[in-house]
C-alpha cells in the first residue's frame, strides 16, 4: 500500500521548504492514523497495517493508536486486535459539514437531477483529501435499481476520477504542479503520460463546454462527468460536482449531449442562490 506520511512531496506542502517551527510533527502524524481508515475498513486496521497506509515505524503507531484510544478517536476490538473510529471522530464530521453552507443548497438541486436521471446514477458533490476526492453530498433516484455504491464519506482517486481531474483542472497553479508532481512519483513510467494527458484534456473540457466527461477510466464500465465549483463565499473551499453510473445507464452521447449541460446549469444555479 502506498506511504503516505514519509512522503517528501506532503511535507513540502505542510512545512514548507525551510521547515515551519510552527509544524507540530506529532499532531499531523495522529491525523494520519485517522484518515488511514476508509469505508470498506468494517473489520477495523490493526497497528501493522496503519503502519503500512501511513509510512509511520511500527513503534509510532503503536503510541498514537495508544492515545487516540485513550482520547476515544479510536476503539479497540479485543478479539481482533484491530481498531475502528470512534464516536467523536463523527462529530468532527459533521462540524464540517455543519460549515459548508453550499451543501445545503446544492442538495436540493442534486437530488432534483438524480430523480431526472432515474436509476442507476449518483450525482455528488466533493472536495479534496491529499491525493483522493471526499464526497460530502450525495444523492441518487428515491426509487429505482442501485446506483454507484459511494455515499458522504467515500473518497475516490483524484488522479483518475472525473471529480479529481476536475478539480486538478481548476485549482490554483501552485497547487496543481504539487498535485502533478505527486501523481508523477506514484505512476509508472507508462502511466504518467497517459495519466498526464488525460488531466490536461479535463482542463481543455472545462474550458471549452464547462464540464469534463470521463468514460471508464476511473473504473471499466462507469461513465461521469465533473464540473468544478468555486463558491463567491470566501469560506468555501473549490468543490466539484460529479455525475455518475453504470456505462450502459449513462453513454457517452447521453452524458455529452444532455447529462453534461444540465449539470453546468445546476452548478450555476447554486452559484446564484448561494
Amino acid at each position: 500500500m502506498r506511504k503516505r506520511a514519509s512522503d517528501p512531496a506532503v511535507d513540502a506542502l505542510l512545512e514548507g521548504e525551510d521547515g515551519d517551527r510552527q509544524f507540530v510533527t506529532a499532531l499531523h502524524r495522529g491525523l494520519e492514523i485517522l484518515r488511514a481508515f476508509t469505508l470498506t475498513d468494517k473489520a477495523g486496521l490493526g497497528n501493522r497495517e496503519l503502519a503500512e497506509r501511513t509510512g509511520l515505524p511500527n513503534s509510532t503507531v503503536s503510541r498514537l493508536t495508544y492515545t487516540l484510544l485513550k482520547l476515544g478517536y479510536l476503539v479497540y476490538d479485543e478479539g481482533t486486535g484491530r481498531y475502528r473510529m470512534g464516536v467523536p471522530v463523527l462529530s468532527l464530521g459533521y462540524a464540517c459539514l455543519g460549515g459548508m453552507r453550499v451543501r445545503d443548497t446544492a442538495q436540493i438541486h442534486m437530488q432534483h437531477l438524480a430523480d431526472e436521471c432515474g436509476d442507476g446514477v449518483l450525482v455528488a458533490l466533493g472536495g479534496r483529501d491529499d491525493m483522493t476526492m471526499t464526497y460530502v453530498a450525495a444523492a441518487r433516484a428515491k426509487q429505482g435499481m442501485i446506483s454507484l455504491q459511494l455515499d458522504v464519506g467515500s473518497r475516490i482517486s483524484l488522479a483518475r476520477s472525473a471529480m479529481g481531474r476536475a478539480y486538478i483542472a481548476a485549482c490554483p497553479e501552485a497547487e496543481r504542479s504539487l498535485i502533478m508532481e505527486r501523481i508523477e512519483e506514484r505512476a509508472t513510467p507508462e502511466e504518467w503520460p497517459i495519466m498526464k494527458d488525460a488531466i490536461a484534456e479535463a482542463a481543455e473540457q472545462i474550458a471549452k463546454r464547462g464540464f469534463y466527461a470521463n468514460m471508464g477510466q476511473w473504473q471499466t464500465h462507469v461513465n461521469s462527468i465533473a464540473v468544478p465549483y468555486r463558491s463567491p463565499q470566501s469560506d468555501t473551499p473549490l468543490l466539484v460536482f460529479n455525475l455518475g453510473g453504470p456505462s450502459y445507464v449513462l453513454p457517452k452521447e447521453r452524458l455529452e449531449n444532455d447529462l453534461g449541460p444540465k449539470l453546468v446549469q445546476v452548478v450555476n444555479t447554486v452559484a446564484r442562490v448561494s
